[in-house]
């Protein structure tokens, strides 16, 4: 049996009520002991911070192939006009492309980058480097964490680059196997969709592009925490994820 400690000087249990089977005895407190842990500072421990890059320097060139993509502003509202709190705002996956590098070269090839200064782009969540520029964010990221071109301002109309297609999630099932309805809290996420748009294809080992073997159209079935998710305007939800992480066509 787990014992409790408490803080105080030695109580007689002569002072207390007696039981049957039970002799006086002195009982004697420890002093006490703390239950949660005693926190201390910490003098080195900051918070991750953007790069500021100081007004005397007036453009950044990003090298070999990387990408400066400014950062699209967060959204303060919800649809309905709801004012967000800062925490509750969700950080975003994309913005517009304002320089490119060189590109790279693989085997005898120059490969130059795809994608152009003025595209609006999405990319991977956790991607690049972030620096606070001429009063703006800004996105310091290799050309391969940009998942793909946005040529709207729906993310349906998402084109995928390098290896990376684009897939429109199934409809949750509305009840089991054995017909019991399903609540909103008990469906379970798919990971089952169709291919909505598929990229050009991943680069070989001498720069060269190999198209992907998967086509608009085809029903896969996908890992199921691949990705970046995103949900177009009419509310239907999409993941991009790499060719890679699909496991299966079905038919």
């Amino acid at each position: 049996m787990a014992s409790i400690q408490f803080a105080g000087s030695s109580v007689s249990s002569r002072s207390l009520p007696s039981f049957d089977g039970l002799r006086p005895s002195l009982v004697r407190v420890s002093s006490v002991r703390p239950l949660c842990p005693v926190f201390r500072s910490f003098r080195g421990l900051v918070a991750k911070a953007a790069t500021v890059v100081a007004p005397k320097y007036t453009s950044i060139k990003p090298l070999g192939d990387r990408v400066l993509v400014k950062i699209k502003i967060a959204e303060e509202k919800t649809g309905g006009g709801i004012l967000l709190p800062t925490t509750a705002q969700s950080k975003p996956q994309g913005g517009e492309v304002v320089a490119v590098g060189e590109g790279k070269t693989i085997g005898k090839n120059k490969v130059e980058i795809s994608v152009k200064a003025g595209a609006q782009v999405v990319y991977s969540k956790y991607a690049g480097t972030e620096v606070e520029f001429n009063g703006a964010n800004h996105l310091i990221l290799k050309e391969d964490d940009i998942v793909g071109i946005l040529e709207t301002d729906d993310v349906k109309d998402l084109k995928p680059l390098n290896d990376r297609v684009l897939i429109k999630l199934a409809e949750p099932e509305e009840k089991t196997a054995g017909g019991l309805l399903l609540t909103e809290a008990t469906k379970e996420k798919p990971s089952i969709g169709t291919v909505v748009a598929v990229g050009p294809g991943h680069l070989d080992e001498e720069g060269n592009r190999k198209p992907l073997t998967l086509s608009p159209a085809s029903s896969v079935l996908y890992s199921k925490y691949a990705g970046n998710d995103f949900k177009s305007a009419d509310g239907s939800e999409y993941v991009t994820l790499r060719v890679s992480d699909v496991m299966a066509v079905l038919s």
